[in-house]
């Protein structure tokens, strides 16, 4: 665990208490998340990937959307036992990290979380699309492929300032340089606003969008029918969770730009309390992982019988089933 700040005789005991406080809690939370939190996670999450996938003829534009997100979430999957295990999050650690792991896996974990957060943006913005304008095709799966391909992308042009950290941290010479991009202040701010902030306006600028097209009466709403009604109801959950797990993660980082770095401050209390609140904000942000995919398997409807198909499938070696079969040849005729 992070060390106790302690500065003086008279505020020893009060603040060791309170670290180990907060190391026991934290230390319980990674274990009950690695042992229940995580294996439904990557069940879920493989699940989803590999049904949609196996049903491409079938997938819709929220599909796709979920698809990405489940894929990021497997991602979070890798780097939640890495971190979970190490000596920050609990006291029966397995292992200590260098400061090239540290990065490598803070890379990782921005990526995950931009393609999280902006995948969820604009499902809110192509469901506009979809009820406003049904007859177009600009949310249609086809392109919603494209956009998630410039999601994944963008998240890994917006983590460039990481990777230049990692980059710094393994040259030996022009070290002036080096210090001068390793300002953990000005990623953090980049961060809180690339993938919280502007998140955040559009949401809110596609809710107040659908409430108002939900108001009035179009003559395409007959042919907004063919959005599943569960979907509206699937993406207003899926948004909340999302902000609900994600908000205090980006409030940390909010925190750390605009009070800047912990070692600042010589309150151990402060300090010690900035840490624990630091961890639990992460431990949140890999709930999601989990979060997302059940969400999707409890409120979409359509999934069951992907999924029922998707056995048959594999109980008929690969092959179309017979009454698969006939159902085509009835659809022909």
């Amino acid at each position: 665990m992070w060390i106790c700040m302690v500065y003086n005789e008279t505020d020893t005991s009060v603040d060791i208490r309170l670290c180990q406080d907060f190391s026991l809690i934290l230390s319980v939370s990674s274990l009950i998340y690695l042992l229940v939190c995580f294996p439904l996670g990557l069940c879920y999450n493989v699940l989803l990937v590999v049904v949609n996938l196996s049903n491409k003829v079938s997938m819709t534009m929220p599909d796709v959307y979920f698809v990405n997100m489940a894929i990021a979430g497997l991602v979070l999957n890798v780097v939640a036992p890495v971190e979970l295990l190490s000596s920050t999050f609990t006291y029966w650690y397995a292992w200590e990290y260098n400061n090239e792991v540290y990065i490598t896996l803070l890379i990782l974990f921005n990526i995950s979380s931009l393609v999280i957060m902006y995948s969820t943006t604009l499902l809110s913005l192509d469901y506009y699309i979809e009820r406003a304008l049904p007859r177009t095709y600009m949310s249609s799966v086809y392109n919603t492929k494209h956009v998630c391909g410039f999601i994944w992308g963008g998240a890994v042009l917006t983590s460039f300032s990481s990777l230049l950290f990692y980059v710094c941290n393994h040259i030996s010479t022009k070290m002036v340089e080096c210090s001068k991009m390793q300002n953990k202040e000005a990623a953090d701010a980049i961060m809180m606003f690339i993938g919280y902030v502007v998140p955040a306006v559009a949401v809110l600028y596609a809710f107040v969008l659908i409430l108002r097209i939900r108001k009035e009466s179009t003559p395409l709403d007959q042919d907004s029918a063919r959005l599943d009604p569960s979907i509206h109801r699937l993406l207003l959950a899926s948004v909340c969770v999302q902000f609900v797990l994600w908000t205090p993660y980006y409030m940390t980082l909010l925190v750390h730009t605009v009070a800047g770095a912990p070692g600042h401050h010589s309150n151990p209390q402060y300090l010690n309390t900035y840490y624990f609140l630091g961890c639990v904000s992460k431990l949140l942000a890999f709930s999601s992982s989990f979060a997302m995919p059940l969400m999707y398997r409890q409120m979409n409807k359509n999934f069951s019988n992907k999924l029922q198909r998707l056995l048959r499938r594999l109980h008929c070696g690969g092959q179309s089933c017979p009454h698969e079969r006939s159902t085509v040849q009835q659809v022909v005729t």
